[in-house]
């Protein structure tokens, strides 16, 4: 039997290409002699670059930009050839804040921007998802040179009272290089569904701080480009998309971009059943989530498609609705406490079980 295996990460615990590989050993105990197809993906967030350099190859540079807090943090640019990739997770991720959201930056992001146009690239992709700030992309954007009456990269709690943002030198220094952010979120910027009100909670932002923190990045809108804040994805990572757009970005769902990058739709009309999974199966899945797509390239190919996660949130009939066949918890299986202590090694199990089902 053909299995390709297309998981996304278990976010905390394993990355996509380590979810993959214990899904495979499991699977492989039971059934050796089954044909295994591993494909790690990627929806934009965490995970984006190394999956994009296992299918793409290419060249890994690394740098240090200032994380959303100030201190430095390690990140990298993927190369392939004159288009480079970048993950906004590595300089602004949620794992990174150490302290107030209000006064995290995603500063970082546009260093590391400019660390890609820097080594020559004519096009930089960049993921978006995982990031703990909530500044409307607004320390992206003077880490390229952007000015204002206010300090740009001192997080939201800055932006009150904006005006005056000239953008000029932010352009300038991009002259040439097309940009494109790989999100799965489709918000805007600001208002009931906008990135405060969608994930500050998310990111420490208590809900009794959501209007005044909102009321700032719409302050930073309207000295800014106010049409821009309404398009889809401004919201993506807590404004970065926004950031993206006003300097000329096109946004592409990111699970589509490594989709095509991975070749999955070949691969899954070479295989007999499709594997996909991430840690929590809920139905936010739909949203330009991982194992949506994947399911949805499955059935193109006429192929079924089921979903191991860490927890399963969803009844059959939604499970049904997002295109996955069945869906396994490994939560239920193990139990949470060893699902998080060993997670590889509890996936494998769950691997091994789901085969004994699913492998002819």
């Amino acid at each position: 039997m053909r299995v390709l295996i297309a998981p996304d990460k278990f976010a905390g615990t394993l990355t996509a290409v380590q979810a993959a590989d214990a899904i495979a050993e499991g699977w492989r105990r039971h059934a050796p002699g089954d044909e295994l197809d591993l494909a790690p993906m990627a929806d934009g967030g965490p995970g984006f670059v190394d999956v994009l350099h296992a299918a793409l190859g290419g060249e890994l540079s690394a740098v240090t930009v200032s994380g959303p807090n100030g201190a430095p943090v390690p990140a990298v640019v993927l190369r392939v050839g004159d288009t480079a990739y970048v993950e906004s997770a590595q300089a602004a991720g949620l794992h990174l804040v150490d302290g107030d959201p209000e006064t995290a930056t995603s500063r970082g992001v546009g260093e590391l921007l400019l660390a890609a146009v820097d080594a020559g690239a004519r096009t930089v992709v960049v993921g978006l998802g995982g990031t703990g700030t909530n500044d409307g992309g607004a320390g992206l954007l003077a880490a390229l040179g952007a000015t204002a009456d206010v300090a740009l990269d001192a997080g939201p709690a800055a932006l009150a009272g904006a005006g005056g943002v000239d953008l000029s030198a932010a352009r300038a220094r991009l002259d040439g290089v097309t940009l494109v952010a790989a999100s799965d979120v489709d918000i805007p910027l600001t208002g009931l569904f906008g990135a405060t009100k969608t994930f500050g909670p998310q990111k420490g932002i208590g809900e009794e701080r959501i209007a005044e923190v909102d009321g700032w990045l719409e302050a930073f809108a309207t000295a800014t480009d106010r049409r821009t804040s309404l398009d889809k994805g401004a919201g993506a990572a807590g404004g970065i998309g926004y950031a993206l757009l006003v300097l000329g970005a096109s946004r592409e769902p990111g699970i589509d971009l490594v989709t095509a990058a991975v070749s999955l739709a070949e691969r899954a009309g070479r295989c007999d059943l499709v594997v996909t999974g991430e840690g929590a199966f809920d139905f936010s899945s739909r949203a330009g989530k991982v194992p949506y797509g994947v399911a949805g390239v499955a059935s193109e190919a006429l192929r079924p498609c089921i979903a191991l996660a860490g927890q399963v949130l969803v009844g059959s009939r939604e499970m049904r609705a997002l295109g996955i066949e069945s869906a396994y918890s490994l939560v239920e299986l193990v139990g949470e406490e060893r699902a998080y202590a060993a997670p590889a090694e509890a996936l494998a199990d769950l691997a091994q079980r789901v085969a004994r089902t699913w492998s002819r």
